[in-house]
């Protein structure tokens, strides 16, 4: 939606591996500082989180189904935070897309940006001809009646936190001890489920970066970690 933009504004990519959501928030909270007083350009972070439950502004605890005991059985974190919607799951074999952005800049509305995090997704999915799309008035990305990426997001000062979580080879099963974002007539599903195949997350995370790109019209390049010292 930002197409029209030139020169292309520059965004800085950082792919963490697996780190905890914990560490992924303060990450995020000191880079979303930096942006809004203009000491870093825009960032985009893909990671992964170990297994963790987390609750959004909007997010009600009964929809949280399993025991305290089962969670901590199958260690999975439950974890409240400042993004926007419900409950949802965040698991290794997920690829979850953290973009810090200064959206006046960028000439973005929120349902602009919202838009623009479930178009990344949706010609991701292209690339391995999994047909995907919206559902009104419901957040993500779907296929068919199946939900295969949340989106949950922040805002202050117009400076984004938070993002989108895409299921490539993520475990289902603890989705079942949630009704992810309040929704209890609709499953999850994963592209590895739809290709019948597991997939490798570097090949899923190029093409989200090439995606995110076009969509949001950035010079984006990768960046190594050691530039993100000073926010850890």
């Amino acid at each position: 939606m930002v197409q029209g933009h030139k020169p292309l504004l520059p965004c800085h990519a950082f792919r963490l591996g697996v780190i905890a959501y914990e560490d992924a928030l303060r990450l995020q909270n000191h880079l979303a500082q930096a942006r809004g007083m203009g000491k870093v350009e825009d960032i985009l972070l893909l990671l992964q989180h170990p297994p963790v439950m987390t609750l959004g502004r909007s997010g009600k605890v009964e929809n949280l189904l399993a025991s305290e005991t089962t969670l901590q059985e199958k260690k999975i974190q439950v974890i409240f935070t400042d993004r926007g919607g419900d409950v949802t799951y965040h698991g290794p074999g997920q690829l979850v897309a953290y973009p810090i952005l200064n959206l006046r800049l960028l000439g973005l509305s929120v349902p602009d940006y919202v838009w623009s995090l479930e178009e990344v997704v949706i010609r991701v999915l292209a690339r391995f001809r999994i047909s995907a799309g919206r559902v009104e008035k419901l957040r993500g990305v779907w296929v068919g009646q199946e939900k295969i990426a949340s989106l949950g997001v922040h805002l202050s000062r117009w400076i984004s936190k938070h993002g989108l979580a895409l299921n490539v080879n993520t475990d289902l099963g603890p989705f079942g001890l949630i009704n992810p974002c309040g929704i209890t007539d609709r499953r999850v599903t994963s592209m590895a489920q739809i290709l019948g195949r597991s997939l490798p997350m570097e090949e899923i995370e190029k093409l989200t970066l090439g995606a995110f790109a076009e969509v949001f019209g950035f010079s984006l390049g990768e960046e190594p970690l050691k530039l993100l010292e000073p926010y850890l």
